[in-house]
């Protein structure tokens, strides 16, 4: 069950920054920074550069999010 603020998007990550940070390109061409979701940081799944991933941006600040889903 998702919270009402929280919109889903797809991208795919350009850089990979240091503490665990992304830079994601969205798929209506903004790049927000995105930070790795508990499962995935749990379950150690490698996050690329060029993986298409699912994020997680809160309404009130749109230039955050969460990777909480990497394709394969």
């Amino acid at each position: 069950m998702t919270k009402p603020n929280i919109i889903n998007m797809s991208g795919e990550v350009v850089s990979i920054l240091p503490a665990g940070m992304f830079k994601v390109k969205l798929e209506n061409g903004h790049d927000i920074m995105g930070h790795l979701s508990g499962k995935i940081r749990k379950n150690h799944i490698k996050i690329l550069i060029n993986d298409k991933v699912d994020v997680e941006i809160s309404a009130y600040d749109v230039t955050k999010g969460r990777i909480v889903y990497r394709y394969k």
